[in-house]
């Protein structure tokens, strides 16, 4: 089996990744901060931002192919760190698709819906970047460098991700479940649109995009939806009180990190590539039946 190296593997998408790839790869995934054993999955605690333990890594390993998802990558935590968040999320990127570039091999690339200032969606591939936040703007710079380095690099813009909770990751879903249990009050945004994804679909666009892009891709979902309306289809579908279920809007809530309104993305391109069509409803639904299941 082929070498496959996934960064961010102790991530909520690198953990998803990992449990689809290993079906066809031998997998070597990087954690920094929270370590934690895949069965099958070879584990190796690295320092992405340290170039010398970066090249090691590729020379030990030998990959014949990287998914680079490791960032930081809450917005808020970005905006107020923002020298610390663009080590990993840009240097270290670029320095990915570097050495990518030098053994020849593919590499895929994650970022973000949020390059878009949420004007005009839905948003298409060639579609101008303009970010609103410091998030987004390192992931630009990481788009820009790593596609300088290597053009052949598949920049896989991600939605919003949703899906089981992994040994160190949760998603948004979870607290809103827990929350909705509990019978307590959720408040949630009535005027931002997303095009989410589970983490199993994203993870599937990404083994595609490896093997079929170079250059920028939209992963985004088959509907645009807002959080409330999420919100709404996870009571219905979870069988949830929906008591607790309010409506707000995005100025009701102080945050670091501004936000766009609407980044939904218009993922023809990959669709058209084989990248799997399901709509939230159907997303959750496969998540229902693995929950109770596991219960």
């Amino acid at each position: 089996m082929k070498k496959l190296l996934i960064t961010g593997a102790s991530g909520f998408l690198g953990w998803h990744l990992c449990q689809l790839a290993k079906q066809e790869w031998e997998i070597y995934g990087t954690y920094f901060s929270h370590a934690l054993e895949i069965p099958a999955i070879k584990m190796l605690k690295v320092n992405l931002t340290d170039f010398q333990e970066l090249k090691c890594i590729f020379n030990e390993i030998e990959p014949a192919a990287v998914i680079h998802t490791a960032a930081q990558s809450q917005p808020n935590f970005c905006q107020t760190h923002p020298e610390e968040s663009h080590a990993i999320n840009v240097t270290a990127s670029c320095n990915i698709a570097g050495l990518c570039a030098d053994n020849s091999i593919p590499c895929a690339f994650t970022s973000t819906d949020l390059v878009f200032d949420g004007l005009n969606a839905p948003y298409r591939e060639t579609d101008p970047v303009c970010p609103v936040n410091i998030y987004g703007e390192q992931k630009v710079k990481a788009e820009i460098g790593m596609l300088e380095r290597y053009p052949l690099t598949a920049v896989c813009r991600m939605p919003l991700m949703y899906g089981i909770a992994t040994p160190t990751a949760k998603s948004f879903i979870q607290p809103f479940i827990q929350t909705l249990k509990a019978e307590k009050e959720l408040n949630l945004f009535i005027d931002e649109f997303r095009t989410p994804v589970s983490g199993t679909t994203a993870a599937k666009g990404l083994l595609l995009a490896l093997e079929k892009v170079n250059g920028r891709i939209h992963l985004g979902g088959k509907e645009r939806i807002s959080r409330y309306d999420f919100g709404r289809l996870l009571v219905e579908v979870f069988k949830l009180p929906a008591t607790g279920l309010k409506s707000c809007q995005q100025q009701d809530v102080k945050m670091a990190a501004p936000r766009p309104a609407d980044v939904s993305l218009d993922s023809s391109k990959a669709f058209a590539l084989g990248y799997p069509l399901l709509s939230v409803k159907e997303e959750l639904e496969k998540l229902a039946v693995i929950s109770s299941s596991d219960n």
